[in-house]
């Protein structure tokens, strides 16, 4: 009885320059679907977070210093994992076609009979310069661009550059990889006769919060390289396009940007904070210190949903709430018509909103984002032997239910979620809290800063570890959790939302800036 071998395909794809966004979504269909995943150094790392939780990821990153995997080793490892039948893809920075020596892995595979795909990826030979507000083609300064490396095969016995066409180019030069031979560059260009004052940009880690640039001409950006300290990975523009950053650069302008923001709420509802922190410029940093788990018995729950005509309110105080309770009323076999004749208030406009994605209106939304403010919206309403549920989290402040029940309300209180301490590394950023490389931590509820609390080792430890970071709280409950444990507040929102607490963190480092300023003046 015969047997038939699923034959492998290996996806060379790019990464991008940077900017996790800047991922096509080709290429994020195909690690969605890989087996393992090869990564480059300057692949961003969060692309990762695409694959499978069971995925290989391994690094074969290249850096150009030191000891680092060979190609032909790499190349027999994409090759090994494809004729096992797997999912491959090459995860490589920028395009794997521009400098990234995806020309050699597809040779190495079309001669193994190995099934390959290309996957372009956003070169940074032009995303770097955009992001820093330098367009490499502009109508009335540069009709051409070329595309440099800066750094050729050592074991080629004489260059393949042309100096003196390269010299005598009214166009843009970009250099990829060039950064070591920045001298060698500057000194060739000027020996063939390109003025020493045309205009030089470095711009490292470009399209990242971390991006930095530096500008010059041919003349000083060899000094002004060194007085900033450069290292690769840095792209060299040359030419008169760069002239136009003082005007057009947007992204470096941004009101967070080069911040590094650690969040610690819940992984699955960073969403929102991340891409509103990306959209300030900031680098949204994962460190979730809170897991949302279901109750460990459903009981009460159901008991409840088997009543649930029995109730005058049902007050909703978080979105986990809400969430939780209506796909269980779904699991019951119930839908949102059991709501009905009920008066449902929600603690604030993210709860109401996603009460309204289950196709539900909210009758009641307080001024004030928290429990006290539900009680100020209720306190004219007539609420004696009313019967109120309340599905919230396991562990919850009482004030709410307590309160109620003063005014004469029978109330039931389920859990319909509990937040346990997550079970994954947190070693990267806390080294990263350590070394002062972030700038400022979120908590979102009094849930994550106890928890964080508990997971550096407690109170001292998190007063050490984040006495370089503001730390920012989304409203005074969690705030007054965070002072509790010996932690400053710095930035705290008008609004218990996240909106409000990223325009709180734009107006905190906009003023410290102002401050600088003037400082300096």
């Amino acid at each position: 009885m015969s047997s038939i071998t699923r034959q492998g395909h290996v996806y060379l794809v790019g990464a991008g320059p940077g900017d996790p966004k800047l991922l096509t979504l080709r290429g994020k269909e195909c690690l969605e679907r890989a087996d393992v995943v090869f990564y480059d150094y300057l692949a961003n790392p969060v692309l990762l977070d695409y694959a499978k939780p069971d995925a290989e990821r391994i690094y074969v990153g290249r850096r150009g210093t030191g000891q680092y995997q060979a190609q032909s080793d790499i190349n027999r490892r994409l090759i090994e994992r494809a004729r096992q039948g797997q999912t491959v893809v090459r995860l490589k920075g920028g395009d794997p076609f521009v400098f990234g020596r995806g020309g050699e892995e597809a040779e190495a595979l079309a001669a193994a009979g190995v099934a390959f795909d290309i996957v372009p990826g956003v070169t940074a030979a032009v995303a770097a310069p955009a992001y820093a507000g330098i367009p490499v083609t502009h109508r009335t300064m540069a009709s051409t661009v070329t595309i440099v490396t800066g750094h050729e095969d050592p074991e080629k016995k004489d260059t393949a550059l042309e100096w003196p066409k390269l010299a005598s180019s009214h166009g843009t030069l970009v250099f990829l990889m060039g950064m070591k031979n920045l001298p060698s560059i500057v000194t060739n260009l000027t020996a063939e006769g390109r003025p020493a004052a045309t205009p030089v940009a470095l711009i490292r880690w470009g399209t990242r919060a971390s991006q930095q640039t530096v500008v010059g001409t041919l003349a000083d950006i060899v000094e002004k390289a060194r007085a900033a300290k450069l290292e690769p990975p840095t792209v060299i523009v040359v030419g008169e396009v760069v002239r136009l950053r003082e005007q057009l650069n947007w992204y470096e302008r941004r009101p967070l940007f080069g911040k590094r923001v650690l969040m610690t709420r819940a992984k699955e509802q960073a969403g929102e904070l991340a891409a509103l922190l990306s959209a300030a410029g900031a680098e949204p940093v994962e460190g979730a210190t809170i897991q949302i788990v279901p109750p460990a018995d459903w009981t009460v729950v159901d008991r409840a949903i088997e009543s649930i005509g029995t109730y005058d309110w049902i007050i909703f105080t978080s979105v986990n709430g809400v969430q939780r309770f209506l796909d269980r009323l779904r699991a019951s076999g119930r839908d949102a018509r059991s709501l009905a004749g009920r008066r449902l208030c929600c603690i604030g406009p993210r709860t109401q909103q996603e009460l309204s994605r289950y196709g539900v209106t909210a009758d009641v939304v307080p001024d004030e984002f928290q429990a006290e403010g539900v009680l100020v919206t209720l306190a004219g309403t007539d609420l004696s032997k009313a019967r109120i549920l309340i599905p919230r989290a396991e562990v919850a402040r009482e004030i709410l239910p307590d309160e109620l029940r003063a005014k004469g309300a029978v109330v039931d209180v389920v859990p319909v979620y509990r937040t346990v301490v997550p079970g994954g590394a947190i070693e990267d950023w806390k080294r990263r809290l350590a070394d002062g490389q972030i700038d400022a931590i979120t908590f979102t509820s009094s849930s994550t800063v106890r928890n964080f609390v508990e997971l550096v080792g407690g109170e001292a430890s998190a007063r050490l570890l984040v006495q370089s970071a503001a730390v920012a709280c989304i409203g005074p409950i969690t705030a007054r959790t965070a002072q509790e444990a010996g932690l400053t507040v710095a930035i705290m929102p008008g609004d218990n939302t996240i909106p409000a607490l990223v325009e709180a963190m734009c107006r905190y480092y906009g003023d410290q800036d102002r401050m600088a300023a003037a400082a300096r003046s």
